[in-house]
């Protein structure tokens, strides 16, 4: 298939046509979807995939050092109906960080849109005995029953004060980007995150406590989901999230309450 697209490429005049390497301007670094995504600057997913795209049209190999070969990059994206993604570490999985969905999932968002068709995503565990591709779905679910919605999980963080406090916060970010960038949007995963760090009055109050910015993100997160249409709670609900979020947007800017 290399060949192929390679000559095809050519037959349009297109230089090194056999350019597969791509990745971010020299001397720079990042898809800048994650910080679209963090800044809740973006409108809709297809914006998250053309950053993506515009960031790693830079080609890399014998003949280019950051080349911008865009012509070839779109062309390979249409052509693509699988994306395989090793994780090499036990210790940052695909809901842990920020990076996960700003690379991967920007791609996927990427190439569906140059190709016009939904494009599959698998991960393999490299650092387990057990190396099956799994399905990008199944293992945010996996991920998130055993870490964000577990309540051994949720208390251990909610122990460690302002460090386990960001934690929590860093993974609804992570939430959100994976709802812009493959439109993962399993309600139940908002659900219960909202009863767990915002709902339960014990553990909304150690969370602000221990770090009331971290808290203000996680709650504004909750409305966000609501307001990009990725969660439908009740009107009770919001407004519990609203006013909580009213609560910690107050202490941290100092008005007494």
């Amino acid at each position: 298939f290399i060949r192929k697209h390679a000559l095809a490429l050519q037959s349009q005049g297109i230089e090194n046509a056999s350019a597969r390497l791509f990745s971010n301007p020299a001397g720079d670094f990042g898809s800048l979807v994650n910080d679209r995504v963090v800044d809740s600057n973006w409108e809709s997913g297809e914006e998250l995939g053309n950053t993506w795209r515009d960031r790693n049209v830079f080609s890399y190999g014998r003949q280019d050092k950051g080349a911008a070969r865009p012509e070839i990059l779109n062309q390979l994206l249409q052509t693509t109906n699988r994306i395989v993604q090793e994780i090499d570490s036990v210790e940052y999985g695909l809901t842990d960080i920020q990076e996960y969905y700003a690379n991967t999932g920007g791609l996927k968002r990427a190439a569906e849109q140059q190709g016009g068709q939904k494009v599959n995503a698998s991960f393999v565990e490299s650092f387990s005995k057990d190396t099956t591709p799994r399905q990008l779905e199944d293992l945010l679910r996996i991920e998130y029953r055993t870490k964000l919605l577990n309540p051994k999980w949720a208390e251990a963080m909610a122990e460690q004060g302002s460090g386990g406090a960001y934690e929590i916060s860093q993974r609804m970010t992570a939430l959100i980007g994976w709802g812009g960038t493959t439109d993962f949007t399993d309600s139940w995963v908002y659900d219960q995150a909202a009863d767990t760090y915002a709902l339960d009055v014990e553990m909304a109050q150690k969370l602000r406590e221990a770090n009331p910015e971290a808290f203000r993100n996680v709650v504004g997160r909750m409305l966000e989901a609501n307001g990009r249409g990725f969660w439908q709670p009740s009107e009770e609900k919001l407004q519990q999230l609203r006013e909580l979020y009213d609560l910690a947007d107050e202490e941290i800017e100092g008005v007494k309450v």
